[in-house]
């Protein structure tokens, strides 16, 4: 199993939010800077993923300096999502080094303009399908896009991505473990590589995406425990 920790940042910070609500945020113990330092050290990590929060809200990046300097503290590849709605900020971040981009909101409602960053970066780019039920959420999750991810694979399932991250974001930050028969379900229905997200708790639920054929999972709450990583020695 490849165990990609998350990062999610406020304002420099190091948090995370209970189901995608903005006022259920909680600081973790570790600023972003000590948190990429220490997720660099676990040879089971193969990237690290990073989320500019306001980014994504605010329909623009907030975070590019602090990930730059994130980038110049680590070896491991990044993935960087959050406020990534024009060509031009991709382009910023490749620039800086980042490897692989998270594309949310403006991915899902203009495919048009996804084939075009496909196009420019081909391989480096993953979708992010937030999901509550099979409905697609986007701008942060506070709005139902009105597509469900069985209609959006369909679309882009002939595309150059790396991947597609599914979050359900009911489980995001509760503690109860993944949606592993959505999870299951989706990874039957693309050839894309499918990466679990929201709620995974333990190296129990990392083994059972993995007997599910689901080889990458995005570890959020669980990846700040010290206890998380002694378990999965």
């Amino acid at each position: 199993m490849n165990i990609i920790p998350a990062i999610d940042i406020i304002d420099g910070r190091n948090v995370r939010l209970k189901q995608g609500d903005y006022d259920q945020r909680t600081a973790m113990k570790r600023t972003p800077e000590e948190a990429i330092r220490f997720y660099s050290g676990f040879r089971q990590v193969g990237r690290i993923h990073i989320v500019d929060l306001m980014g994504a809200l605010k329909q623009d990046a907030q975070e590019s300096t602090v990930i730059e300097k994130l980038k110049s503290q680590t070896d491991l590849p990044l993935q960087i999502g959050g406020g990534l709605r024009n060509m031009e900020t991709i382009r910023q971040y490749d620039r800086i080094g980042i490897d692989y981009f998270i594309l949310g909101t403006k991915a899902i409602l203009d495919t048009d303009w996804l084939k075009e960053a496909v196009r420019e970066f081909p391989g480096r780019i993953f979708v992010g399908t937030d999901a509550r039920e099979n409905d697609i959420y986007v701008n942060g999750w506070t709005e139902n896009s009105d597509i469900t991810i069985d209609e959006y694979i369909r679309e882009i399932e002939g595309l150059d991505i790396a991947g597609i991250i599914y979050t359900d974001i009911n489980k995001d930050g509760m503690n109860q473990g993944p949606n592993f028969e959505n999870t299951r379900r989706i990874n039957e229905l693309t050839r894309h590589k499918v990466i679990a997200s929201g709620g995974v708790r333990n190296k129990e639920d990392l083994d059972k995406l993995g007997a599910l054929g689901v080889r990458d999972a995005i570890v959020g709450k669980a990846s700040h425990n010290d206890s998380f990583w002694r378990d999965i020695k």
